[in-house]
């Protein structure tokens, strides 16, 4: 029997996440072993997610009805506030009195009977004004209310892109994204695949852009799919797909991704490549490095070398590769779709980004061949990250040069680097470019 109401749940996983948990991890833990039934966990889910997502904006309603500083309230009675207003705000499925009536009651349940007055009237008094709110005038202020984004990432987009795209980017954040499947073409076909899940109840239809490439609605927990269990797929967002589609492996290559767990873009390297290339698949930790093994291990796939490896440091036991992917690490700025807590990072805390990713490049670069291409990619959209980087290399390294790719996709592709963005092809903020050594 399920320990506690879902509203309850989701105020304990609020107050869980503020110490800095992941979210999906917080939440996979807290729904495992109860009773939840589907509707139930829906709703822990829409809640919990949702409050991260827009959290900034709840806070300045709650901070324009509260006399006291949201840093002096107590971290339920705020955990309350933002549900009762999420669900006032963007829950068309739950009356308003619903909302203020469990609202007060998870006051009193969470001992803080002295605040349920003071829950009812800051979420009545919003209804009552017409859950309108003013917005600030400052324009960094204002998209950091509107799109609940943090001051200095709201910044950063503007200074980088202009005023128009850092606005565009933050609504696009606030859409529900897309579920990729990568088929694993080595087991079955996308046709096959699709007929497969149409029968296991699962819609889902072909990609335009991505060969074996599948947009599925909500799986649920996909582990549990016989599907994915048996190998037939992974899942990959669109972006990632593209990534491993502008290395463009081929059969016989020896080929490095140098910062590889998960190990989703080995796999579809592998895949790409009908299971017959030499991939060395390099992670810093052995334990993630376990994980690719596991990965190829479900999916079947022989040609993966899962290694334990700093990827900043040169190895000698390394062979010459033909193809390398270096996917870096990164702010994640472009996926905060999927996880909305990257916007409120301090952006302090990525400045010495580009230092280490520039380090890992150089090191890769000097694996490669000659005639050899190589693909430097992120899941940011911030330019210090990325043009900053690859041009800096290019600058230093005159033995190296861009090279176009993807140009039959057209917008954003069509040079050696291109940023995309969600609005352009519907799925996560991602970068790539692609360098040959001469």
């Amino acid at each position: 029997m399920a320990a506690r109401s879902p509203r309850m749940t989701v105020i304990e996983l609020l107050i869980k996440v503020s110490g800095s948990a992941y979210s999906n991890l917080a939440l996979d833990g807290a729904l495992s072993g109860t009773d939840y039934d589907k509707r139930e966990k829906a709703f822990i889910s829409r809640l919990f997610y949702g409050v991260i997502e827009r959290k900034l904006t709840l806070d300045h309603i709650i901070s324009l009805y509260s006399k006291k500083p949201l840093q002096k309230l107590d971290s339920s009675v705020l955990a309350i506030l933002e549900t009762g207003l999420y669900q006032i705000l963007y829950m068309d499925s739950v009356p308003d009195s619903a909302a203020v009536d469990e609202s007060v009651k998870l006051a009193r349940k969470c001992g803080r009977s002295s605040a349920a007055g003071f829950v009812n009237a800051v979420l009545r008094n919003f209804i009552r004004d017409g859950k309108k709110f003013p917005l600030p005038k400052d324009k960094i202020k204002r998209l950091s209310v509107e799109y609940s984004c943090g001051e200095a990432l709201a910044r950063r987009l503007t200074e980088q892109y202009g005023y128009d795209t850092a606005a565009k980017f933050l609504a696009d954040s606030l859409e529900p994204h897309k579920l990729y499947l990568r088929v694993n073409n080595v087991k079955t076909t996308t046709e096959h695949l699709l007929m497969q899940l149409d029968e296991s109840g699962i819609s889902a239809k072909a990609s335009q852009i991505a060969d074996n490439c599948i947009e599925a609605e909500s799986m649920g927990d996909i582990e549990k799919c016989p599907l994915f269990a048996g190998g037939m797929f992974h899942v990959q967002d669109l972006s990632s797909q593209l990534c491993c589609k502008a290395l463009d492996p081929h059969s016989g290559e020896t080929i490095l991704d140098i910062c590889a767990a998960p190990g989703g873009k080995s796999f579809t390297i592998a895949e790409m490549t009908g299971d017959s290339c030499l991939l060395y698949s390099c992670e810093l930790h052995q334990k993630r490095a376990e994980l690719i093994r596991k990965g190829a291990e479900r999916l079947g796939l022989s040609s993966i070398k899962p290694l334990q490896n700093d990827a900043k440091i040169y190895n000698e036991n390394f062979p010459q590769f033909d193809k390398i992917l270096c996917d870096v690490p990164c702010s994640g700025t472009g996926v905060i779709r999927s996880k909305p807590e990257i916007k409120y990072l301090d952006m302090n805390a990525a400045e010495r980004l580009p230092e280490i990713q520039y380090a890992i490049l150089e090191t890769a670069s000097r694996y490669l061949k000659s005639s050899g291409e190589l693909v430097y990619s992120t899941c940011s959209v911030l330019k210090d990250e990325n043009d900053g980087v690859i041009d800096r290399f290019l600058s230093e390294h005159s033995d190296f040069e861009g090279v176009s790719f993807l140009e039959d996709i057209g917008k954003p592709f069509g040079g050696y680097k291109a940023v995309i963005f969600p609005s352009d092809l519907d799925c996560e903020g991602f970068f790539i470019s692609k360098i040959r050594k001469k």
